[in-house]
């Protein structure tokens, strides 16, 4: 005697018996997207912020550093070095003028006739690059500060060695 499976696909066999399978899987996506969404969208905001600060960073550096080598080691007469940090500090402005984004440049002696420059970036964190963002579901997002500093001579003029 052989046994026909005679049940449909929404039914399961069980010794002679069809019964009808219900499954209550409607709606586990929805559930998922909920509870995954906010890890997502928190991880891409951080991605992006990384991407965007690391971008500020190359850009300030190279930046800093050409304008350190035009402005400061050869001023004009009696041009001081804080009116070289006001000239230099002016135009990182210019080129970094974005509201999450600060500049800050500052001077000191090292030895003799050399002087460190040094430039701070200041980054504050952005909702995909509109608008600052102190923190999103919970996660705080810190500003984030980047510095770069470089030592030239700095000529003085009528001065003979």
């Amino acid at each position: 005697m052989e046994i026909v499976n005679q049940c449909s696909e929404k039914q399961s066999c069980n010794t002679n018996r069809c019964t009808t399978v219900t499954r209550s899987d409607s709606g586990q996506m929805t559930i998922e997207f909920v509870i995954a969404f906010p890890a997502a969208l928190v991880i891409g905001l951080i991605a992006v912020n990384a991407l965007l600060f690391f971008s500020e960073c190359a850009s300030f550096d190279r930046s800093f550093r050409s304008l350190v080598c035009v402005y400061a080691p050869s001023p004009a007469y009696e041009q001081g070095i804080d009116q070289s940090c006001a000239l230099i500090s002016e135009s990182l402005y210019d080129e970094f003028s974005a509201d999450h984004l600060q500049v800050e440049v500052t001077a000191h002696g090292v030895s003799g006739e050399l002087v460190a420059f040094e430039g701070k970036l200041q980054f504050t964190p952005t909702l995909f690059g509109k608008g600052t963002l102190s923190g999103v579901f919970g996660v705080s997002l810190p500003p984030l500060s980047h510095t770069e500093s470089i030592v030239v001579d700095v000529y003085e003029p009528g001065v003979l060695l």
